[in-house]
């Protein structure tokens, strides 16, 4: 059974309980084009009598067609509600079930369509609601391919961030501006991790926090990362602004070092804003007692009388007015509960606020760190020789930024723009030797996908081996076609280890 994969309201088998009572059964038959052959009675009443699906909306019909591609290719397609324009108020729920039938008269492999269904009699409310979340699955979708171009934007970001970092070594430049870029890289990072949180979230895919977080340095990167906020723009506009760290080293947290920025971050930026004369943004990290960490971020602004307070972490509650969302500390409360944490805050009018943000300990034992044994000058491992690869993608400035990264660690390296393109380049070389070593790839591309040119790649030049670069939280290594997955943004490092490895270099 098929249900609901692209659109239409999928009910599966949840319909029993609610409070439906079905209608007259209706029946169309149809061919795989979308031509109804036949409908009874009832299927007229409802669908009118010019053609199947004019009575949908656009984007319904456009689903229903798919279905019935689906079902005369043999597959079974059922228990998809659509909402028929009719002549009420409100749209008349139907559910629908697209089946294959064998006719004489159609070709083999081919199926007619048969599509039975019932309207279904409805409270008042539920087409509204079905309405709503029609266009909650709409907005998932659009997300995704957001999510997919902002993927592509970072990859860019941090490549030109390491080509960047390549110059300055050469440059001499000072050590400062090596750690400019290291935060903007950072930056760039936690900003596809936030991608691939909408990601997860949208697929209802599980975000584990399963990573030993130290609690002391997450902050110390905040203050690098917030710091146009807290030094530049209020000296800019003639703010006195002073910062007071104490910054102790605590036993690490089990956690998401991202999410945990973020939350560090919009505390620090929501103390700047509470300080529009100046003051004093005051950080420390300690422990609390034997069990647990314990992170202070406070201010000595306007503060906050107790009912104020008592609202702060209540979504859309702001003190902002226009310019404020009313979300930033319920998502950050959010995220400390997450961590098993809790959060207290001290406030009072004209005498500033202190967060303190509590989390426990690691439960995972810390393996002894024991100091590597110097190699000798000697027997330094000699440079590894270049690689041949053909670099894949449709977008030319993830390309380009790809290959001249790869160029770096001394590659010999050749671009196609999407899988036609690298099967043309490929079909260059002719039998025996291949011209490349690795060929690396982008999954999503209009033409030919990532894995389909994976599987024309091992049709016709068998032993070629291919890694995917992908921003998708649920792409893998699947069967034999593709050797590897890198997820961008990626870092040069993890790329050159991953291509040498598939290689065999």
């Amino acid at each position: 059974m098929t249900a609901g994969r692209r659109g239409g309201l999928n009910c599966d088998m949840e319909l029993t309980p609610l409070p439906f009572v079905a209608s007259d059964v209706l029946t169309a038959l149809a061919t795989a084009a979308g031509v109804r052959m036949d409908g009874n009675e009832a299927w007229r009443q409802v669908f009118g009598e010019d053609g199947l699906w004019s009575r949908l909306p656009p984007e319904d019909a456009r689903f229903a067609q798919e279905y019935i591609v689906e079902a005369a290719r043999g597959a079974d397609v059922t228990h998809q509600v659509f909402l028929v324009n009719t002549e009420g108020d409100e749209p008349t729920p139907v559910l629908l079930h697209f089946h294959p039938m064998r006719l004489p008269d159609v070709d083999p492999g081919r199926y007619a369509v048969s599509i039975t269904g019932e309207v279904l009699r409805e409270p008042a409310s539920w087409a509204a609601e079905q309405t709503r979340r029609r266009r909650m699955e709409l907005l998932g979708r659009m997300a995704m391919g957001i999510a997919h171009d902002f993927n592509n934007l970072l990859t860019a970001v941090v490549g030109h961030g390491e080509l960047l970092r390549a110059d300055l070594l050469k440059m001499g430049a000072p050590q400062e501006l090596h750690q400019h870029l290291g935060s903007l890289d950072r930056a760039a990072q936690d900003g596809a991790a936030l991608v691939r949180k909408i990601q997860q979230y949208i697929r209802n895919e599980k975000n584990d926090r399963d990573e030993p977080v130290a609690l002391h340095e997450i902050v110390e990167e905040v203050l690098t990362l917030t710091r146009p906020y807290w030094y530049n723009e209020p000296r800019r506009r003639g703010i006195a602004l002073r910062v007071e760290s104490d910054l102790r080293p605590v036993p690490p947290i089990q956690g998401s070092p991202t999410e945990l920025r973020e939350v560090f971050v919009n505390l620090v930026l929501n103390a700047v804003q509470a300080m529009p004369a100046g003051g004093t943004l005051t950080l420390r990290t300690a422990r609390a007692g034997t069990r647990a960490a314990a992170v202070e971020v406070g201010d000595t602004g306007v503060g906050m009388n107790e009912s104020v307070r008592r609202r702060i972490f209540e979504p859309l509650f702001t003190t902002k007015g226009a310019s404020g969302s009313g979300m930033g500390l319920t998502m950050s409360h959010g995220i400390v509960q997450e961590h098993n944490g809790r959060i207290e805050v001290e406030s009072a009018p004209g005498r500033g606020t202190m967060f303190r943000l509590v989390f426990p300990f690691s439960t995972a034992t810390p393996a002894p760190e024991t100091a590597p044994e110097a190699a000798p000058e000697a027997e330094a491992r000699p440079p590894v020789s270049g690689l041949r690869i053909l670099v894949v993608d449709d977008e030319p400035m993830v390309r380009t930024v790809t290959t001249k990264l790869l160029r770096l660690r001394g590659h010999d390296v050749r671009d196609a723009d999407g899988g036609p393109a690298a099967l043309a380049v490929l079909a260059e070389a002719g039998p025996g030797r291949p011209a490349f070593d690795v060929v690396v790839t982008d999954l999503s591309m209009p033409d030919m996908s990532g894995r389909e040119l994976a599987a024309a790649i091992r049709q016709r030049h068998d032993g070629l081996p291919v890694l995917l670069l992908t921003g998708d939280t649920d792409a893998d290594v699947e069967g034999a076609d593709v050797a590897a997955v890198v997820k961008k943004p990626f870092q040069l490092d993890a790329l050159d280890a991953v291509v040498r490895e598939v290689a065999g270099a």
